[in-house]
Protein backbone atom coordinates (compact mmCIF):
# COMPACT_ATOMS: atom_id res chain seq x y z
CA UNK A 1 0.00 0.00 0.00
CA UNK A 2 1.62 3.37 -1.61
CA UNK A 3 1.85 6.33 1.40
CA UNK A 4 0.46 9.25 0.18
CA UNK A 5 1.91 11.81 2.83
CA UNK A 6 4.64 12.89 0.29
CA UNK A 7 2.70 13.19 -2.84
CA UNK A 8 2.31 16.62 -2.94
CA UNK A 9 6.61 16.97 -3.04
CA UNK A 10 6.99 14.04 -5.71
CA UNK A 11 4.99 15.43 -8.91
CA UNK A 12 5.58 11.67 -10.63
CA UNK A 13 4.77 9.63 -7.95
CA UNK A 14 1.33 11.84 -7.44
CA UNK A 15 0.45 11.22 -11.00
CA UNK A 16 1.26 7.56 -10.52
CA UNK A 17 -0.87 7.35 -7.43
CA UNK A 18 -4.08 9.40 -9.30
CA UNK A 19 -3.94 7.27 -12.62
CA UNK A 20 -3.37 4.14 -10.61
CA UNK A 21 -6.55 5.09 -8.68
CA UNK A 22 -8.79 6.03 -12.56
CA UNK A 23 -7.51 2.71 -13.35
CA UNK A 24 -8.73 0.91 -11.10
CA UNK A 25 -12.03 2.70 -10.45
CA UNK A 26 -12.81 2.48 -14.29
CA UNK A 27 -12.57 -1.75 -13.79
CA UNK A 28 -14.73 -1.85 -10.81
CA UNK A 29 -17.25 0.97 -11.76
CA UNK A 30 -17.49 -0.66 -15.10
CA UNK A 31 -18.32 -4.41 -13.68
CA UNK A 32 -20.32 -3.49 -10.63
CA UNK A 33 -21.98 -0.13 -11.48
CA UNK A 34 -21.71 3.08 -9.49
CA UNK A 35 -24.01 2.55 -6.83
CA UNK A 36 -22.58 -1.03 -5.74
CA UNK A 37 -18.68 0.52 -5.90
CA UNK A 38 -17.42 1.05 -2.83
CA UNK A 39 -13.80 3.80 -2.31
CA UNK A 40 -12.16 1.04 0.10
CA UNK A 41 -12.54 -1.51 -2.93
CA UNK A 42 -11.24 0.77 -5.64
CA UNK A 43 -8.29 1.82 -3.22
CA UNK A 44 -7.30 -1.92 -2.43
CA UNK A 45 -7.40 -2.44 -6.39
CA UNK A 46 -5.02 0.64 -7.10
CA UNK A 47 -2.90 -0.68 -3.92
CA UNK A 48 -2.82 3.12 -2.59
CA UNK A 49 -4.04 4.44 0.91
CA UNK A 50 -7.15 6.02 1.25
CA UNK A 51 -5.91 9.55 2.07
CA UNK A 52 -4.41 9.35 -1.31
CA UNK A 53 -7.97 9.06 -3.34
CA UNK A 54 -9.20 12.26 -0.94
CA UNK A 55 -5.74 13.59 -2.20
CA UNK A 56 -6.77 13.45 -5.29
CA UNK A 57 -10.36 14.01 -5.38
CA UNK A 58 -13.42 14.66 -3.58
CA UNK A 59 -14.48 10.97 -2.71
CA UNK A 60 -16.32 8.49 -5.07
CA UNK A 61 -18.20 11.48 -7.19
CA UNK A 62 -15.08 13.32 -7.66
CA UNK A 63 -13.55 9.94 -9.02
CA UNK A 64 -16.27 8.41 -11.34
CA UNK A 65 -15.98 12.19 -12.73
CA UNK A 66 -12.75 11.58 -13.66
CA UNK A 67 -13.11 8.26 -15.09
CA UNK A 68 -15.87 9.57 -17.68
CA UNK A 69 -13.66 12.43 -18.51
CA UNK A 70 -11.10 9.86 -19.15
CA UNK A 71 -13.19 7.81 -21.04
CA UNK A 72 -14.52 11.08 -23.53
CA UNK A 73 -10.91 11.64 -23.81
CA UNK A 74 -10.59 8.04 -25.64
CA UNK A 75 -13.88 8.33 -27.25
CA UNK A 76 -12.92 11.90 -29.29
CA UNK A 77 -9.42 10.47 -29.80
CA UNK A 78 -10.96 8.05 -32.18
CA UNK A 79 -13.09 10.24 -33.78
CA UNK A 80 -10.81 12.73 -34.46
CA UNK A 81 -8.66 9.72 -36.18
CA UNK A 82 -11.37 8.46 -38.16
CA UNK A 83 -12.49 11.75 -39.45
CA UNK A 84 -8.70 12.61 -40.63
CA UNK A 85 -9.22 10.16 -43.33
CA UNK A 86 -12.18 12.01 -44.82
CA UNK A 87 -11.98 14.06 -48.11
CA UNK A 88 -14.26 16.57 -47.78
CA UNK A 89 -16.65 17.85 -44.60
CA UNK A 90 -19.21 15.31 -45.24
CA UNK A 91 -17.42 12.36 -45.77
CA UNK A 92 -14.87 13.65 -42.36
CA UNK A 93 -18.88 13.75 -40.51
CA UNK A 94 -19.61 10.34 -41.61
CA UNK A 95 -16.01 8.85 -40.73
CA UNK A 96 -16.48 10.38 -37.25
CA UNK A 97 -19.57 9.21 -37.03
CA UNK A 98 -18.10 5.40 -37.48
CA UNK A 99 -15.62 6.23 -35.36
CA UNK A 100 -17.96 6.99 -32.29
CA UNK A 101 -19.86 3.63 -33.22
CA UNK A 102 -16.87 2.32 -32.81
CA UNK A 103 -15.68 3.80 -29.55
CA UNK A 104 -18.73 2.96 -28.28
CA UNK A 105 -18.98 -0.80 -28.91
CA UNK A 106 -17.16 -1.96 -25.41
CA UNK A 107 -20.25 -2.62 -23.41
CA UNK A 108 -18.33 -1.85 -20.48
CA UNK A 109 -17.99 2.28 -21.68
CA UNK A 110 -21.38 1.95 -22.46
CA UNK A 111 -22.69 1.22 -18.83
CA UNK A 112 -20.36 3.97 -17.87
CA UNK A 113 -21.06 6.71 -20.41
CA UNK A 114 -24.61 6.30 -21.47
CA UNK A 115 -26.55 5.08 -17.85
CA UNK A 116 -24.09 5.21 -14.91
CA UNK A 117 -23.10 9.01 -16.49
CA UNK A 118 -26.70 10.52 -16.64
CA UNK A 119 -27.67 8.93 -13.51
CA UNK A 120 -24.63 10.10 -11.49
CA UNK A 121 -23.85 13.72 -12.53
CA UNK A 122 -27.43 14.76 -13.99
CA UNK A 123 -28.02 16.33 -17.12
CA UNK A 124 -25.56 19.62 -17.00
CA UNK A 125 -22.63 17.26 -15.57
CA UNK A 126 -23.10 14.90 -18.46
CA UNK A 127 -23.45 17.87 -20.97
CA UNK A 128 -19.80 18.89 -19.89
CA UNK A 129 -18.84 15.10 -20.67
CA UNK A 130 -20.49 14.54 -24.03
CA UNK A 131 -19.03 17.80 -25.29
CA UNK A 132 -15.68 16.11 -24.66
CA UNK A 133 -16.68 12.60 -26.28
CA UNK A 134 -17.27 13.70 -29.31
CA UNK A 135 -20.28 16.57 -29.26
CA UNK A 136 -17.44 19.21 -29.99
CA UNK A 137 -16.00 17.35 -32.74
CA UNK A 138 -19.62 17.02 -34.25
CA UNK A 139 -20.17 20.81 -34.08
CA UNK A 140 -16.91 21.67 -35.78
CA UNK A 141 -17.90 18.92 -38.58
CA UNK A 142 -21.34 20.62 -38.84
CA UNK A 143 -19.21 24.27 -39.04
CA UNK A 144 -16.97 22.85 -41.60
CA UNK A 145 -20.33 21.15 -43.80
CA UNK A 146 -22.32 24.68 -43.99
CA UNK A 147 -19.19 26.37 -45.26
CA UNK A 148 -19.04 30.14 -45.63
CA UNK A 149 -22.51 30.81 -44.89
CA UNK A 150 -23.75 28.66 -41.28
CA UNK A 151 -26.45 29.47 -40.02
CA UNK A 152 -26.57 31.46 -36.39
CA UNK A 153 -24.38 29.84 -33.75
CA UNK A 154 -27.39 28.97 -31.39
CA UNK A 155 -28.82 27.27 -34.14
CA UNK A 156 -25.41 25.27 -34.70
CA UNK A 157 -25.24 24.66 -31.46
CA UNK A 158 -28.92 22.98 -31.23
CA UNK A 159 -28.32 20.49 -34.38
CA UNK A 160 -25.37 19.25 -32.50
CA UNK A 161 -26.98 18.61 -28.94
CA UNK A 162 -29.91 17.01 -31.29
CA UNK A 163 -27.67 14.51 -33.16
CA UNK A 164 -25.30 14.20 -30.35
CA UNK A 165 -28.40 12.39 -28.71
CA UNK A 166 -28.98 10.52 -31.50
CA UNK A 167 -25.46 8.99 -31.72
CA UNK A 168 -25.62 7.85 -28.10
CA UNK A 169 -29.42 6.46 -28.42
CA UNK A 170 -28.38 4.78 -31.32
CA UNK A 171 -24.62 3.88 -29.67
CA UNK A 172 -26.65 1.15 -27.25
CA UNK A 173 -27.65 -1.25 -30.21
CA UNK A 174 -24.65 -1.80 -32.11
CA UNK A 175 -26.68 -4.42 -34.09
CA UNK A 176 -28.82 -0.78 -35.77
CA UNK A 177 -25.56 0.84 -36.65
CA UNK A 178 -24.94 0.58 -40.39
CA UNK A 179 -29.10 1.58 -40.61
CA UNK A 180 -27.88 4.38 -38.23
CA UNK A 181 -25.31 5.46 -40.17
CA UNK A 182 -27.33 5.37 -43.27
CA UNK A 183 -29.67 8.04 -41.43
CA UNK A 184 -27.23 10.00 -40.19
CA UNK A 185 -25.94 10.53 -43.64
CA UNK A 186 -29.01 11.24 -45.28
CA UNK A 187 -29.27 13.82 -43.06
CA UNK A 188 -25.95 15.48 -43.82
CA UNK A 189 -26.84 15.08 -47.41
CA UNK A 190 -30.03 17.07 -46.73
CA UNK A 191 -27.91 19.66 -45.21
CA UNK A 192 -25.36 20.21 -47.50
CA UNK A 193 -27.79 20.30 -50.29
CA UNK A 194 -30.43 23.00 -48.06
CA UNK A 195 -27.26 25.07 -47.53
CA UNK A 196 -25.59 27.51 -49.89
CA UNK A 197 -22.20 26.82 -50.75
CA UNK A 198 -21.60 24.29 -47.90
CA UNK A 199 -18.97 21.97 -47.34
CA UNK A 200 -16.84 23.74 -50.04
CA UNK A 201 -14.09 20.47 -49.88
CA UNK A 202 -13.67 21.92 -46.74
CA UNK A 203 -12.82 19.44 -43.63
CA UNK A 204 -13.13 19.50 -40.30
CA UNK A 205 -10.65 22.49 -38.64
CA UNK A 206 -7.69 20.96 -36.25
Amino acid sequence: MQDDTQTGRNPARSAAMKAALIDAARAIFAEKGYAETGTPEIVRAAGVTRGALYHHFDGKPGLFRAVLEQEAEAISRQIQSAADTGRDARSALMAGAKGYFDAMRDPERQRLMLRDGPAVLGPAGMAEIDARAGRDDLLAGLQALFGPTPPGTGVQQALADILSAGFDRMAQHPDRTDAALAAFDFLFQAISEATPNAGRGETLPE
